[in-house]
């Protein structure tokens, strides 16, 4: 009985050190796999000082102001701004307010970046209590702006920030840039436990204004308004219950290889050798094959089987109809408000905005974010999204358990998108709070065509410039006959 018990004791302890470690093995993959979440905490938008806003008539005096204008091109602007869905309150750089947007300083440029940064980062640190010295890891994005030192850098700099923090200083990726910006984040939680990270989205729109007159780069004056964000996020599960949103999936979608897609919007010089950024007619089509790329991806990740198995019989039905059947019904669409109760549309412009509705099936309701930021805000690139976002929680739309897709697209070109799920009703209005209440609209026409239909007159041009002198350059470039008939 001795020998059996010397024989079973060794027998027992190496099946409770495997019983051990196999226990340990569980709980590291249990913990592993907790801190790979990617928490949303917080976000603070930046909102501009009012002297800072565009009124109609200051938009119109700075348009004029550019003496390479002709009739062509104005009457190319107003129709662009009359259709744009931009109101009157929107915030331009302090050099185009001033007069300056034709002799920009680099100064200038980085004045107009720390403002965003400081404004919306000192209130993400005083809203959320998390000091500058706990953030392990920084990420900007700014696409038309890259010193060195980097914003990045910048920002660490003022803040005193550790020395071991993890910085990356993302540029050129357009504006889908803010979700590029998510992708990184949430990949590096998954190799570090317990980080906090904080993600600057802004553009740099004071050293991109063009002052010439080719009508591809006179676009983005039109559409272009400054704006930012600033967002903390974390994987630290401890931070669960304090955060507004769960990071459930992102797909990204890049069509750099596609000659047509790349050039369809770049930054170049024009004829003259003026520097702008050009948007190109294939925009559109760019536009719309990343976009149905990325949602072939993102629909199995976010939409019940159920969905996904209705319309492959409705397609598989309509194949069997024949081509006259599928051009008399239409091409099935997927119902994502299966999956999705709201939708983050980027603010690119009107037609992005209906596109998007047009082909995910979406309605008034499901639009009023996107269409209302457009309005207040305008195309703030890569921060777009976080305003749209912000008028849904003014709005005390996000109830918990909701889920939220964003939607974004960039210059390369790129669609990305991202679901949330909503953590906790959120009603807290931020950068909307003093204007929440007058919104939605009814009627988002601007009164540019009220102010500015002159310039569809000649008489009325040749009595505008009578009574300013200063604008003779638009008679002297009126179209040949139009000069000899007057």
């Amino acid at each position: 009985m001795e020998v059996l018990g010397t024989e079973v004791e060794p027998l027992l302890m190496l099946s409770s050190a495997l019983l051990v470690y196999g226990l340990f093995l569980l709980w590291r993959l249990f913990e592993q796999r907790r801190n790979q979440n990617c928490y949303l905490i917080e976000y603070a938008c930046f909102k501009p000082p009012d002297y800072r806003k565009l009124p109609t008539n200051m938009c119109g005096d700075i348009i004029l102001r550019n003496k390479n204008l002709g009739l062509s091109e104005l009457r190319f602007l107003l129709k662009v701004i009359v259709n744009s869905g931009i109101g009157e309150e929107t915030y331009g750089p302090t050099t185009v307010i001033e007069g300056r947007e034709a002799s920009v300083t680099h100064n200038d440029a980085l004045s107009e970046m720390e403002e965003c940064f400081v404004g919306t980062l000192d209130e993400l640190f005083r809203k959320t209590g998390v000091s500058p010295r706990e953030i392990d890891t920084l990420v900007v994005n700014v696409s038309m702006l890259a010193p060195s030192p980097s914003l990045a850098a910048m920002i660490v700099n003022h803040y005193k920030m550790r020395e071991d923090i993890k910085v990356f200083n993302i540029s050129g990726m357009g504006c889908s840039a803010s979700l590029v910006s998510i992708d990184l984040v949430q990949h590096m939680f998954k190799s570090n436990r317990k980080m906090k990270a904080v993600v600057v989205t802004s553009e740099s729109i004071a050293p991109c204004w063009y002052p010439g007159c080719d009508k591809s780069m006179l676009l983005g004056n039109c559409l272009f308004r400054c704006g930012g964000c600033s967002i903390l996020l974390t994987n630290d599960c401890s931070y669960r219950h304090r955060a507004k949103f769960i990071l459930k999936c992102l797909v990204r979608t890049h069509l750099g290889a596609n000659d047509e897609a790349f050039n369809c919007c770049m930054q170049r010089e024009d004829d003259t050798g003026t520097l702008g950024f050009h948007l190109g007619k294939n925009l559109p089509k760019a536009a719309t094959r990343a976009f149905f790329e990325n949602l072939r991806m993102l629909a199995p990740r976010i939409l019940p089987l159920r969905e996904i198995f209705l319309f492959s019989v409705r397609k598989y039905l309509q194949k069997l109809k024949g081509s006259k059947d599928v051009q008399a019904e239409g091409t099935p669409r997927v119902n994502f408000k299966a999956g999705v109760d709201h939708f983050c549309i980027h603010t690119g412009g009107a037609a992005v905005i209906e596109g998007i509705g047009r082909s995910m099936g979406l309605n008034q309701y499901d639009l009023e974010p996107a269409w209302m930021t457009l309005h207040r805000f305008g195309n703030t690139s890569a921060g777009s999204l976080w305003y749209v976002l912000g008028y849904m929680e003014g709005k005390r739309r996000l109830k918990k358990k909701d889920r939220v897709m964003m939607l974004s697209f960039g210059a390369g070109f790129k669609c990305n998108s991202c679901m949330w799920e909503v953590n906790r009703d959120l009603e807290n209005p931020g950068v909307w709070e003093d204007c929440i209440d007058k919104y939605p609209l009814q009627d988002l026409t601007n009164p540019f065509m009220e102010m500015y239909g002159w310039i569809h007159d000649e008489e009325a041009i040749v009595n505008y410039v009578k009574e300013h002198p200063e604008y003779a350059d638009i008679a002297a470039k009126r179209a040949p006959a139009t000069a000899r008939s007057s």
